[in-house]
């Protein structure tokens, strides 16, 4: 997840969602906009003033009218104990209930273009307004000075106070999005890869040595040296589709996620993504291909006026679409795919192309595997993403995030965290566990993923190091949400807390994640003889993710209806039902062989042993809810039939 600068973030936040502050009133009529200048952005940190001329593009996000109705009925048609549940709302519904006004759409648009902006598309469903101008155009807007400050080893742009509106339009403006740069400082987690955002060739080549496993347990290691006393089994070569539908018992419903559209929301395009996928189901599930018709792509063209986002590594974001891409096709082969590609990977364009899903209902279901490290986000952001969430809530639309890669975060952050937008409340947080499945396509056991690494060297295992696990914990932006009352224990809801106050906790549910048990992918990728496809073992919650949408899509033509957010009703079903499996802490460990240089023998081998749910952690494994993998795992056709 992304890495922030040091931005400290006072929210006042009501029923799960951040709630506009005050705002202060300046002179000339005007008012504040309350956090909208990082505190990066001081005099000691500034290196120039901005050029007159500048370009830039900015959105001015509206405020929805009746936030708290919106936030009621969101609860009441999720709700299985309400009597309006999943009486959901069609995107004209909620813009003629809740989105801003016409008058108030007008009203923005004339005050940018009475100075001097351009003004783009607005969306349907008039969540924002966007301009395009210069920086003397903005700094008269606003009322600010623009200048440039380096933080965090940049220089970015940004104003020297809080911007402020016209008081007539304070009260219609969630916040503005693009005036400082601060989104450079966030760069999400996704698959690793390299490259640059335009005239992107695929990225670096990746395979798995040999020897590993078609199935936990196939072949043991003899021959390295016995790892705590115990010959360990090989990790799986990449488990199948066909592997993890029967693992989650999904295979034998007689439904497949026909009818049901699954989007995937990443940032950029993979130019070989169609025939990546589609070489990948004629190879490894025949019986499944992705047909043409079943897969759309839309794809957000870069802005020649944003400054190259030269560090957003789009050919690992290749990477990241095609596993999404597979392992949602993988588990739910008869469900649509629609690809949507930001401009960029920062918060703001992948915001863009989130509410472009959401505005025009354009899928049944949301899966993103992206997010920040830890929560310390600017508060606009956050605004603006609770909104889109919720509109996603009274449409029906189910949508889930990747809940991290990096367990607590302490080794990042050097204090305990979930990371963000996971922890937001008004959508799902899918963690990840580590996954053992038998000859026969049986689960044989299923525990916590949070992986440490031990490199045999001259025949001695090194110490275990950590190296990556399901993200979870608890948030110290967002109060316990209403569905996690009386299921997720105060112990863990107190976590990082005052007084009796309780956080949203993180995970809510999981699916395979760990790279050891991971899934195998196909892809174009570049090698020293040459760019061509191939296939490699890959996890993350970023696998999770795509895994737990495609159950849902299952769910969704197995039970003959569209879920939405399924928060309230999978916490219900803990106590009632044996519908979600609970993760219990597992003692077990993999041998792992690697290609030093990742695509061969040439260079030489490298051994480890890889453990299976380390606890060297501040969050854990254990009975009932836990902060590593929420509530537990989908049962099978328990799951799919009570969900």
């Amino acid at each position: 997840m992304r890495r922030s600068s040091t931005l400290l973030l006072s929210l006042a936040v009501v029923g799960g969602l951040t709630a506009a502050l005050p705002a202060t009133a300046s002179a000339q009529g005007r008012q504040d906009i309350p956090q909208s200048h990082p505190l990066w952005a001081n005099a000691q940190a500034k290196v120039a003033d901005t050029a007159p001329a500048a370009k830039l593009s900015f959105r001015v996000y509206l405020n929805q009218r009746d936030n708290a109705g919106a936030e009621a009925l969101a609860q009441a048609v999720s709700d299985p104990d309400s009597p309006t549940y999943r009486q959901f709302l069609n995107p004209d519904q909620v813009r003629d209930r809740f989105a801003a006004s016409d008058a108030t759409v007008n009203a923005v648009k004339s005050w940018l273009t009475g100075n001097g902006f351009s003004i783009g598309e607005v969306p349907s469903n008039r969540a924002y307004v966007e301009a395009t101008g210069t920086a003397g155009q903005t700094e008269q807007a606003f009322a600010v000075d623009l200048g440039k400050y380096r933080v965090k080893g940049q220089t970015l742009r940004a104003a020297d106070k809080n911007l402020s509106v016209p008081a007539n339009l304070a009260g219609d403006v969630l916040g503005v999005v693009g005036v400082d740069q601060a989104t450079n400082l966030f760069k999400p987690d996704h698959a690793t890869g390299s490259g640059t955002p335009s005239d992107v060739p695929p990225g670096p080549g990746f395979r798995n040595a040999r020897p590993c496993s078609a199935y936990y347990g196939e072949k043991i290691d003899t021959t390295d040296p016995a790892y705590n006393g115990k010959q360990l089994p090989y990790a799986p070569c990449g488990y199948t589709p066909a592997q993890l539908r029967s693992a989650y018992g999904v295979d034998k419903v007689g439904a497949d996620g026909k009818g049901t559209t699954i989007a995937i929301v990443d940032a950029f395009a993979s130019p070989t993504i169609y025939s990546d996928a589609s070489t990948y189901a004629k190879k490894n599930d025949p019986q499944h291909p992705l047909k043409q018709s079943q897969f759309k792509q839309h794809v957000f063209p870069a802005n020649p006026v944003l400054e190259p986002p030269d560090q957003c590594d789009a050919a690992g974001w290749y990477g990241e679409e095609t596993l999404d891409v597979e392992a949602a096709h993988g588990l739910a082969p008869g469900a649509d795919i629609l690809y949507v590609g930001g401009e960029s990977c920062e918060d703001n364009a992948l915001d863009v192309a989130l509410n472009y899903v959401i505005a025009g209902h354009k899928a049944d279901i949301v899966s993103n595997s992206y997010g920040d490290t830890g929560e310390d986000i600017p508060a606009d952001e956050v605004k603006v993403f609770n909104q889109i969430s919720l509109q996603a809530v009274l449409e029906g639309i189910g949508v889930y995030f990747s809940s991290g890669d990096n367990g607590d975060e302490v080794a990042r952050l050097g204090t305990p965290s979930p990371d963000f937008s996971a922890s937001a409340p008004w959508i799902t947080a899918v963690g990840g566990t580590s996954i053992a499945i038998g000859k026969d396509g049986k689960r044989i056991f299923e525990t916590g993923w949070e992986t440490s690494k031990s490199l045999l060297t001259n025949g001695v295992y090194g110490p275990a190091n950590y190296t990556s696990g399901s993200g979870g914990g608890t948030s110290r932006l967002f109060p316990q949400p209403f569905y996690q009352k009386g299921v997720v224990p105060d112990a863990l809801a107190k976590k990082n807390q005052t007084g009796n106050n309780k956080g949203r906790v993180v995970p809510d549910i999981s699916a395979v994640g760990d790279p050891n048990t991971g899934f195998l992918v196909g892809q174009t990728q570049t090698f020293p003889d040459g760019a061509y496809y191939d296939q490699y073992r890959i996890g993350g919650t970023s696998l999770a993710s795509p895994v737990f949408a495609g159950i849902m899509a299952v769910a969704d033509s197995f039970d003959h209806f569209h879920h939405g957010f399924i928060n309230p009703v999978i916490y219900k079903l803990t106590s009632r039902t044996p519908a979600i499996s609970d993760v219990k802490h597992v003692d077990a460990a993999v041998a792992r062989v690697d290609y030093a240089n990742a695509v061969d023998a040439s260079a030489g081998l490298l051994h480890s042993v890889r453990t299976l749910d380390y606890q060297g952690l501040t969050i854990h494994t254990t009975p009932g809810y836990d902060d590593v993998t929420g509530l537990g795992t989908p049962n099978g056709w328990l799951f799919l039939l009570l969900v």
